[in-house]
């Protein structure tokens, strides 16, 4: 290499490693006092997810009667009364839509795991209380919002064993591609 050439890449790795210590911050950043560090007990607040074959539901039962009236109180206003009307997303109905050019996305058209459905009723809802449901509570949701679907019947019972036994019309729909 010349000598002309050896100097100008010198010249332009010397401008670069200026250009990088110009952007660098001359001292550490300042705290400016927002937030703070959780605490042990607020993470395990927040540490409630569940997965799809049903580990992590918490115990509890919930049934399809009493979810209806607690969906009533405190979901009918979004959801509608049947669930597929509202200002929020539907829940029911959608079957067999997926494949059409105008697909609707719920609860029972879409969603592959029921469990996925409590742990997102638990973390989630009620829009303007999340996480004030009780486990209970979550259950029976869950449980009338799948009877709406027509998943589970009408006198159906949901805890954490029978709920991770729910087998979605969706379930089969995700499929994992690996290349």
């Amino acid at each position: 290499m010349s000598m002309s050439k050896t100097a100008a890449y010198l010249a332009l790795a010397g401008a670069a490693a200026l250009a990088l210590a110009a952007c660098a911050p001359a001292a550490p950043a300042q705290r400016i006092g927002l937030g703070t560090t959780p605490s042990a007990a607020q993470i395990r607040a927040w540490d409630i997810d569940v997965r799809a074959d049903g580990a992590g539901l918490p115990p509890g039962s919930g049934s399809v009667a009493q979810g209806k009236a607690i969906y009533e109180a405190r979901c009918l206003a979004c959801h509608g009364a049947n669930g597929e009307q509202g200002p929020a997303p539907r829940l029911a109905g959608g079957r067999g839509t997926l494949a059409g050019k105008a697909p609707v996305l719920t609860v029972g058209s879409y969603w592959p795991y029921a469990t996925t459905l409590y742990d997102y009723i638990r973390r989630a809802m009620p829009l303007d209380r999340p996480q004030s449901l009780t486990p209970d509570e979550v259950y029976a949701v869950t449980a009338y919002t799948l009877h709406l679907n027509g998943i589970v019947g009408p006198d159906a019972v949901l805890d954490a064993e029978s709920l991770a036994r729910v087998r979605m019309p969706n379930r089969d729909g995700f499929r994992q591609v690996l290349k």
